[in-house]
């Protein structure tokens, strides 16, 4: 197997990494290179039960969890690479002191770029997310100077003053990635073969707009703080790859594949069960997932909603009402009011599709997600360790 070129872009909250590594991502496909998306962070949300002191405890042997991260990037980035993509683009946090072990991704080929930008521009992005004060920026400030002095001979771009285009430019210049010179590897389904790791599946599902991500992450919380090891996965954002096959419009062979390996990792990680949210269009969609996790049982809530909330919804996101800022990929903001009737639309007539599937329909109209989480908890029992 051919290991598979990969970019990562780290830097400091606040210096571009998802907004870069986003546009970089949309330019390759445009320019016809099958392309894979996953953001670090995505592929770390497996948190023990919370302290007084912690909302999530950190393993001594592994702080920050760039371990697990790593482990879990090397495993989804073969199934990028069987997916048919020819690299993959990564932002993110390292470790401000050893960096990211590379035997920990030996999938991967790595380029690393750093991002950084002077801290009081610095301090104006952090701000324009809900940060009213510079003592709020501490943390940030002491791991961009600490990456300054680790890793000052990596290629670094600095983004102060300039526009997200000229950094993806100057990115590219810098590390001449991707570098795809080398031998091309065809994609061998056989390598996706069915994961024998057991364990509890809770997938949220449903259109956009519907609020899986909202009340999954209620979910989480709430197992969470009931004393269980758990983890999270947001199905788009492991599934994120261009060219999207035609028979497989969702993506979910990706998805669920994805979703197998790092249910894999996790749970060797002592993950007690795991909470997932995502999209589903068709009921035969579903069989990707149960194929791909033979072991697991996973309890399918579909979250139901008028079509007139669904409109709501959509249109508070069009004009970025909800907060989604740090997620890539939300077509939905920005759109014009045509477009997002259409989504709207398509949402509802899902709703009407999906009439049937899974294990128990959930109404999210008009309700808090905290109350809607903890009625599907009541009402699937789940998970089975806190019975």
């Amino acid at each position: 197997m051919v290991a598979l070129p990969v970019l990562w872009l780290y830097g400091a909250s606040g210096v571009g990494k998802t907004t870069v590594s986003w546009e970089l991502f949309v330019q390759l496909a445009k320019e016809g290179v099958a392309t894979g998306y996953v953001d670090i962070d995505q592929l770390g949300m497996c948190y023990a039960p919370p302290t007084r002191q912690h909302w999530a405890p950190e393993p001594a042997d592994d702080p920050g969890r760039h371990r697990l991260k790593a482990r879990t990037l090397d495993a989804v980035v073969a199934n990028f690479q069987d997916a048919g993509a020819r690299c993959v683009v990564v932002p993110g946090v390292t470790d401000p002191v050893r960096g990211v072990e590379t035997d920990l991704v030996p999938h991967a080929v790595l380029t690393m770029c750093r991002l950084r930008a002077e801290p009081a521009d610095l301090g104006r992005r952090l701000a324009a997310r809900g940060r009213p004060t510079v003592d709020d920026f501490a943390e940030e400030f002491a791991y961009a100077d600490a990456l300054d002095r680790a890793f000052a001979t990596v290629p670094c771009v600095d983004t102060t003053g300039v526009t997200v285009a000229e950094v993806v430019d100057r990115v590219r210049a810098r590390t001449g990635w991707p570098n795809l010179a080398g031998p091309v590897e065809k994609p061998s389904p056989t390598r996706q073969v069915p994961d024998p790791t057991p364990g509890e599946i809770l997938w949220l599902c449903g259109p956009a707009a519907v609020g899986k991500s909202t009340v999954g992450w209620q979910v989480y919380q709430q197992v969470r703080r009931a004393g269980v090891n758990a983890a999270f996965v947001d199905l788009d954002q492991i599934g994120l790859h261009r060219p999207v096959p035609a028979d497989d419009p969702g993506n979910h062979r990706l998805k669920a594949a994805n979703l197998a390996a790092v249910w894999r990792v996790f749970r060797a990680g002592e993950a007690g069960c795991l909470i997932a949210v995502g999209p589903l269009d068709r009921p035969e969609d579903v069989t990707a997932y149960t194929a791909a996790l033979p072991a697991a049982t996973i309890t399918l809530c579909r979250l139901h909603a008028s079509r007139e909330v669904l409109a709501d919804r959509v249109a508070r996101r069009g004009r970025g009402l909800t907060s989604t800022w740090g997620l890539a990929g939300d077509e939905l903001i920005g759109q014009p009011q045509a477009r997002l009737r259409e989504i709207a639309d398509q949402a509802a007539r899902t709703v009407d599709a999906l009439d049937g599937v899974g294990d128990l329909r959930v109404d999210t109209d008009d309700r808090p997600a905290d109350e809607i989480a903890a009625e599907i908890l009541g009402r699937t029992g789940w998970p089975s360790l806190l019975r």
